[in-house]
């Protein structure tokens, strides 16, 4: 029988607006507890401990984030952005949660974005992508700063890191030479939330953004160039005008970082009627959002897992994504692809997304049966399971 360990794990990623990391670490946090192989569980957030997860109640309420957490969420959104911040904040952050640390002896220790404080135990990080590394273009500067002083040195500390994916994994095994009985590729999940739902229980909120149920695509993603938007919006423009016009385009995200063109295209296309931006959508809002979809399109160049892909297949809605990164491996069988480059292959998936009825009725079966293999409670059982390992 594998011991029971005691753990401190980070939730400074945990801040509104709760995004694809903020989301790991909430789900982790929030069913840590549950698990009878967690003797005891401390939060470390920034430079202090906490007695509960940040945001717990408005997450799983959806009652309005308060205005402290929003500020605090935009003071740390803006510092992050300027050189001269980061690296402020790499000197204080080692000093002081070295400190902290110090207080856990006997403690694993697990940072769910990336970045190891120095430790006396065994320390582990999850390493979602490599973007940085390999499309450093397309991240703002200060945030490329911030990896290239923290990152090895967090490899180096960790005995062990987890992966969203097998793709990721390999490139950590290939572009750091990290030894692969050192990374463990654990899958992320779909919350029960994300599920079919009938049209009088989508209503409210669909009439509440303006939206019809089965009458229109859907994008969830941060506009950052990675996503690949922009080729998305210019496949859509060359679709019949009849069926733009029957499923237009929705896309809904946080606003993100080098998208001036992006958001020209936006602003092109809603004049043409064909594309509603919703800006970013409280998480209580989400799942309806999903269900109500005709279809859902990812097209990322490049993700850690793609979450999102997940939660619109639990939803019952057929997907298109991409041939690259580990879009194929988390769609499982159960999605279109296309190369989002590609964009005359990408116009015609698209199409084929929206108007081949036998197949879309065989992806909705597909979809649900690979979001079920994929649940948040797996995902924290296999990583309580590295815990073990390293204790």
């Amino acid at each position: 029988m594998k011991p029971s360990v005691k753990l401190v794990f980070s939730v400074d990623a945990i801040f509104p607006p709760l995004t694809g990391i903020g989301r790991y670490a909430y789900e982790l946090a929030t069913r840590l507890p549950r698990f009878e192989q967690v003797e005891e569980l401390r939060l470390l957030d920034m430079f202090r401990w906490r007695q509960t997860v940040p945001g717990l109640q408005d997450q799983a309420s959806g009652q309005p984030v308060p205005w402290s957490s929003r500020w605090q969420g935009q003071v740390r959104q803006a510092l992050a952005s300027r050189h001269w911040a980061v690296e402020v904040y790499d000197r204080v952050s080692e000093r002081r949660r070295r400190q902290m640390l110090r207080q856990a002896n006997g403690f694993v220790y697990h940072s769910p974005n990336y970045f190891l404080a120095a430790h006396d135990g065994p320390s582990v990080a999850t390493v979602h992508d490599l973007s940085l590394r390999r499309f450093p273009q397309m991240h703002p500067s200060a945030r490329r700063r911030y990896f290239d002083l923290a990152f090895e040195r967090s490899l180096q500390r960790a005995a062990m890191l987890i992966t969203d994916s097998e793709a990721v994994r390999q490139e950590l095994i290939t572009d750091y030479g990290v030894a692969p009985e050192r990374v463990k590729a654990v899958h992320l999940g779909v919350d029960p939330v994300f599920r079919p739902r009938p049209a009088a229980e989508l209503r409210p909120v669909l009439d509440r953004l303006g939206l019809t149920q089965g009458r229109y695509t859907l994008a969830v993603a941060t506009l950052e160039p990675r996503k690949k938007l922009d080729q998305l919006m210019r496949a859509y423009a060359q679709l019949p005008t009849a069926l733009r016009a029957t499923y237009p385009l929705v896309l809904t995200g946080a606003p993100g970082w080098l998208n001036t063109s992006m958001q020209a295209l936006i602003e092109q296309a809603r004049a043409q009627g064909w594309l509603h931006y919703l800006g970013f959508v409280p998480q209580a809002d989400l799942p309806s959002v999903y269900a109500g979809a005709h279809a859902y399109a990812m097209t990322s160049i490049y993700e850690g897992f793609g979450l999102p892909m997940l939660e619109a297949m639990a939803c019952g809605v057929p997907v298109l994504t991409s041939t690259l990164s580990c879009m194929p491996e988390v769609a499982g069988g159960a999605a279109l692809l296309a190369n989002p480059d590609d964009l005359d292959e990408l116009r015609q998936q698209l199409e084929r997304l929206l108007t081949d009825h036998a197949w879309r009725e065989a992806a909705v079966s597909r979809g649900l049966a690979r979001a079920k293999e994929l649940s948040w409670d797996r995902c924290v059982a296999e990583t309580v399971a590295v815990y073990q390992a390293i204790a």
